[in-house]
């Protein structure tokens, strides 16, 4: 994609004098013809390996719908022309966007849906579904991934108000230093397999990612048995201990009670109706188990770790409809895909009694079941999932300032640090943007936070109080009037961990802002990329960090990124690496976080930074949606879901963007209640 961008230079290179004609299509083509197939076609020429001249009709630009999409969204970005290249006029970029996103759109209609691969659940997802499907009081094992840990039962009270208003005080814990995983009660000698990374710029529930090789099966088999064989799996921890462990009374037909308890339980586990030669199977080996001397409740067991190494719990599988047209999920796919979705685990007996009903895709039930399921407290389980990794905070987990430089950070114990506290500011903003049905636009810029008694001081409020520790941290809400603070994009969090442990890192922070603010990632860098001049390497080292960039950005390799990059990172400049003010650097010079967004939005500070990205909200805004959608999909969002995103984008904005509505949008758009075509040409696209 990389070499892509070379030829739409060509495209965007156009003087102010050229215009689109009526015949919009021959027009658009025309523009490559005059400024592009000098380069990519002509005389042999293939710059980037792309043959513009082979483009000749509309239908020649439609198919390749992912090279389209890139089109448009550099045409609207503001990226291309290039910095030193005439700027495209603005009424030449809107009409040719507005017309290459028709074209696309009425593309889209006859290309289908890119499938989600067949992939097992991840550790989280596995981890859920096995509480549930158990009723467990506990928990199966640790989960590192999970972030922040409710302790004062916020966020059940919180959807339990009538007015689903997160509590003004609450008590949370980390899991940095792992001892607040290691006193919740689990079953005993149960461990986790490892934990699944995230795809590169996504999520850790992609499809792509989550193979199972034999070694892993095996592993899962050992697991499953360890669950039920565990000393606390018993009638103390196990909900459903009574009504399928137990042995049913004398008087009883064991093989039809155990026909029963299968029945249902297996309806659950796999998530959908069996057949009834799949029934008897497990059937027979229940009661062959009990003929042959085995106790019931020990029969019971090993049909139950059976039913958790099988394939049909542990896959996820998105079965594609016709290939001569999209078909809609049945219910029991559609409630599969809502459960993982937003409980991060298997659909409930409510799910399932729906979409036997067949009534599930119909758009108000669809509704008053999603409805429901933001009221469930296993809506926790999203909030510890999608946040954290849209927002990348695995990554301040790994931060280490400099320990002599910023020294309190570092305190109470030899591994606790401030990034501790710093974590939690951006999830509890998340959640209560969730649990209040706010607008998203408070993610950019807000006006309270959470914070707890050191984060406050951390910026500058001096405030007395107990700083809390790894299992008991006390936030409170707290308004924000200082605009330099407020929303996710200026919190310590994120500016601690995308600097280095001596010094910001703009490139870095601004790769974050393009990834996650705009969703549009910027290639890796090249291996023979210059490093930037060390500021303590005895040059010039009166200059400031932009003034050593400027040096670094006169490399050709090295210039364009950093022309797209610069004026995101640069932006948050003032904020040191431990994310805390200053005006100026340690040499005295002052620091400037001036510059450009979108090459139309000039900003002197951070402030008129996020005025700026505000004007541009709505970017933002199906930014944000795309990354939820791919959440919602378990794959990377394509070209054939952009008509479904700008409508969300849309139908968001009349809602005046609150976040339940954009999450109803999502569970009601084409991608997600929709089979993938069987044969597709649309792949995966790589961000540009």
């Amino acid at each position: 994609m990389r070499m892509m961008k070379t030829w739409i230079y060509c495209l965007t290179m156009l003087v102010p004098a050229v215009t689109l004609g009526a015949d919009k299509p021959q027009s658009v083509i025309a523009l490559f013809k005059q400024h592009c197939v000098k380069c990519h076609g002509q005389q042999g020429k293939s710059k980037g390996d792309v043959n513009l001249a082979t483009i000749r009709t509309t239908a020649d630009l439609n198919a390749n719908l992912e090279q389209l999409q890139t089109i448009i969204e550099v045409l609207d970005a503001g990226e291309m022309p290039p910095e030193k290249e005439p700027s495209l006029p603005a009424g030449v970029r809107t009409t040719t966007v507005k017309h290459l996103r028709q074209l696309l759109h009425a593309a889209t209609l006859t290309k289908g849906f890119a499938a989600t691969p067949i992939r097992r659940m991840n550790r989280f997802q596995y981890s859920n579904a096995v509480q549930d499907l158990f009723e467990l009081k506990v928990l199966v094992f640790p989960l590192p991934e999970r972030m922040m840990r409710d302790r004062s039962n916020y966020f059940q009270k919180a959807l339990n108000a009538a007015d689903s208003q997160m509590p003004n005080s609450i008590t949370v814990s980390s899991r940095m230093l792992g001892k607040s995983a290691l006193i919740e009660p689990r079953l005993a000698g149960v461990g986790p397999f490892p934990q699944d990374l995230r795809a590169e710029n996504g999520f850790d529930n992609r499809g792509d990612h989550l193979s199972l090789s034999p070694i892993l099966m095996e592993a899962f088999f050992q697991l499953s048995r360890r669950i039920v064989q565990s000393p606390n799996f018993d009638g103390r921890t196990v909900g459903i201990w009574k009504t399928f462990f137990v042995q049913p009374p004398d008087d009883v037909d064991v093989k039809k009670e155990v026909r029963n308890r299968l029945r249902k339980f297996l309806t659950r586990a796999f998530r959908q109706p069996l057949k009834d030669d799949l029934l008897e199977r497990y059937v027979g080996y229940v009661t062959s188990r009990i003929e042959s001397g085995m106790l019931f409740t020990d029969a019971m067991k090993e049909v139950a770790s059976a039913t958790l190494a099988s394939p049909r719990f542990l896959y996820l599988y998105d079965k594609p409809g016709s290939a001569n047209g999209t078909a809609a999920w049945n219910g029991y796919n559609l409630a599969s895909r809502l459960s993982f979705f937003l409980w991060g685990s298997i659909p409930d007996e409510e799910l399932l009694r729906v979409a036997a009903s067949g009534k599930l895709a119909e758009s108000k039930v669809l509704a008053k079941q999603v409805d429901r399921m933001l009221r469930d407290k296993k809506l926790k389980r999203f909030c510890d999932s999608f946040p954290s990794q849209w927002l990348q905070l695995d990554r301040i987990v790994s931060s280490v300032p400099d320990e002599k430089t910023f020294a309190d950070f570092y305190y109470a114990a030899p591994n606790y640090r401030t990034s501790m506290d710093m974590m939690m500011e951006p999830l509890l903003l998340f959640e209560t943007v969730l649990i209040e049905n706010r607008s998203i636009i408070e993610f950019i810029d807000s006006k309270y936070a959470y914070r707890s008694t050191r984060l406050r001081n951390w910026y500058g409020d001096k405030v007395e109080g107990k700083l809390g520790g790894p299992v008991s941290m006390q936030f409170s809400r707290q308004p924000v009037t200082d605009r330099r603070q407020g929303g996710m994009i200026t919190t310590a969090a994120v500016m601690t961990m995308t600097s280095s442990p001596n010094e910001t890192k703009p490139i870095t922070r601004g790769a974050w802002l393009a990834t996650v603010i705009f969703n549009a990632p910027p290639d890796p860098p090249p291996a023979n990329v210059p490093p930037l001049q060390a500021a303590d390497d005895g040059k010039d080292d009166n200059k400031t960090l932009r003034e050593r960039f400027a040096v670094h950005r006169e490399n050709a390799t090295c210039a364009g990124c950093h022309a797209r990059l610069d004026p995101l990172g640069f932006a948050l400049e003032n904020f040191d690496p431990v994310g805390r003010w200053r005006d100026q650097y340690e040499n005295g010079r002052q620091v400037d976080a001036s510059g450009i967004l979108f090459r139309k939005h000039e900003f002197n500070n951070v402030i008129e930074f996020k005025d700026a990205i505000l004007a541009e909200k709505d970017r933002f805004v199906r930014a944000f949606a795309e990354h939820m959608l791919s959440f919602a999909l378990g794959r990377e969002a394509t070209a054939a879901d952009a008509t479904a995103l700008d409508l969300i984008t849309t139908r968001t904005k009349a809602a005046d963007y609150h976040l339940q509505t954009l999450i109803h949008e999502i569970t009601q758009s084409a991608p997600f209640v929709s089979k993938p075509r069987a044969v597709t040409s649309t792949e995966p696209r790589k961000k540009e």
